[in-house]
């Protein structure tokens, strides 16, 4: 039995409920609820439910419980999904500029046509691994988003989306070997789905947020979306009607959204003020620290460093914010001294610009006490320095 006749055991009544048996099941017991459930049912189909429910169980990060307990995964399909937050995001943009009709070529298990299909788009969604397009037809018909999603088994390259208001293409970034960092070895290659992209009247690409900046065509806007404080992914965006070669950085579950037209002068670099802000990844991805800086009225610490200072308080979706009580050159001994001294028994330690790493510091440091405090390993104007602060907190929102 191959891959896709297993899948197809799990789309009968028989495995549905079986399924549905295994939503909150302890994969530790996995031995146990296998032989229980090989009295009653096909040692092939509880295989393919335990895997499943494995599989939807670590789905519930990217897609939330009430839909991934509904939806169907392969194990790269999980690893490589949109996660719901960000696809969604993107969906409204879509949306927003008015499309109807989107070829969603690469479409994986759907994660990213189910977004469209909530925004009201018709979406053909086109995968060549048979087993990978059943698995997205599949949860297209589990959430209830058939009518809206075709999903076809074929090479996109052979796709003709010239009836469809925009493309979404979302190339292969993995190999036998792990992730690919060449643009050209995606599958297909970027060069192609930007001419899919130049070649209809909006378009959207999903790519690697470590893209070197120099790879970028000179006709997209490029965003990095970040959610939760992680960089999720980049797009790069064509016929937004924004200027072409302008950055994005995105900021979710916020929404926020840095820009800026063109690459930015180089930022002033100066003293460790009061205050110090960590930007986003996102923001740092898409090379808009000097926004920050400028917005901010400061400095970087450091011309290599994307630590930002100032002397007074500065509130922003796309950074976070700490006080700076102490400013140290490197000496483990002093640091040990001083938060001992501080009674400080919690401590965050954050890196950037120094070989030493977080736990080599608190095994050294041994922290005890009532406290808290966070302390920054970096380079100031070039020397090695210890930063310890607390953070800022961010001011509560006004109540509707």
């Amino acid at each position: 039995m191959n891959d896709l006749d297993t899948f197809s055991l799990l789309l009968t009544e028989e495995g549905r409920t079986l399924l549905a048996s295994l939503r909150d099941y302890d994969p530790s017991q996995e031995l146990a609820v296998a032989t229980r459930l090989r009295r009653d049912h096909d040692a092939g189909l509880v295989s393919a439910a335990l895997g499943q429910a494995r599989l939807r169980q670590r789905a519930v990060a990217k897609f939330g419980a009430a839909d991934a307990h509904r939806m169907f995964f392969t194990p790269n399909g999980v690893e490589q999904s949109t996660r719901t937050s960000v696809a969604t995001h993107r969906a409204q943009a879509f949306a927003s500029h008015g499309v109807r009709s989107v070829a969603d070529l690469c479409c994986g298990i759907g994660g990213d046509a189910l977004a469209l299909a909530r925004a009201g788009i018709s979406v053909l969604a086109v995968d060549r691994d048979p087993l990978t397009a059943a698995v997205a037809r599949a949860n297209a018909e589990a959430l209830g988003l058939a009518d809206l999603i075709e999903v076809r088994c074929a090479d996109v390259t052979d796709v003709d989306t010239s009836g469809y208001d925009a493309v979404f293409v979302d190339p292969a970034r993995r190999g036998g070997r792990g992730r690919i960092f060449d643009p050209e070895a995606y599958s297909p290659p970027l060069s192609w789905a930007t001419s899919a992209a130049l070649a209809a009247p909006f378009a959207a690409l999903k790519i690697a947020p470590g893209i070197p900046h120099e790879a970028i065509p000179p006709q997209a806007e490029a965003e990095w979306i970040s959610d939760g404080g992680d960089v999720k992914e980049a797009v790069l965006w064509f016929g937004t009607g924004v200027t072409p070669g302008a950055f994005r950085a995105t900021v979710l579950p916020a929404g926020a959204a840095l820009w800026a037209p063109a690459p930015l002068e180089a930022p002033p670099v100066g003293p460790v003020g009061r205050y110090l802000y960590e930007p986003d990844g996102a923001v740092i991805r898409a090379h808009l620290v000097a926004e920050i800086v400028s917005r901010c009225g400061g400095r970087l610490i450091d011309e290599t460093i994307a630590y930002v200072t100032s002397d007074a308080p500065y509130v922003s979706p796309y950074t976070s914010a700490y006080e700076i009580t102490d400013q140290l050159p490197f000496n483990m001994k002093k640091l040990k001294a001083l938060l001992r001294e501080r009674g400080v028994g919690v401590l965050t330690v954050k890196k950037r610009g120094s070989a030493v790493e977080p736990e080599e510091v608190r095994r050294k440091v041994k922290p005890s006490g009532p406290n808290a405090a966070t302390v920054f390993l970096t380079r100031v104007s070039g020397a090695p320095t210890m930063l310890i602060g607390n953070p800022v907190a961010r001011p509560t929102p006004p109540l509707p």
